[in-house]
């Protein structure tokens, strides 16, 4: 299998319970993993050969290579 070059970003939690999930690549689109993060923390995410989504809930800051996104604007 070719290895892709995969796109990182960024998310920090502005509030308690934010959660940030991934969504799966391919002819279904399915969670297949789930973070919650507390105020203040900082997850790195990755796109990858399974994940081609990701969803997240509650107030954040993304920072993306296209810039950065307020998930509460």
């Amino acid at each position: 299998m070719e290895q892709q070059a995969s796109d990182y970003v960024v998310i920090k939690a502005k509030d308690q319970g934010v959660t940030v999930m991934g969504l799966t690549r391919g002819q279904d689109t399915k969670f297949h993993h789930t973070e919650k993060l507390d105020k203040n923390e900082v997850l790195i995410c990755q796109f990858t050969d399974h994940t081609s989504a990701i969803k997240i809930r509650g107030k954040a800051t993304v920072l993306t290579k296209y810039g950065t996104v307020h998930t509460d604007e």
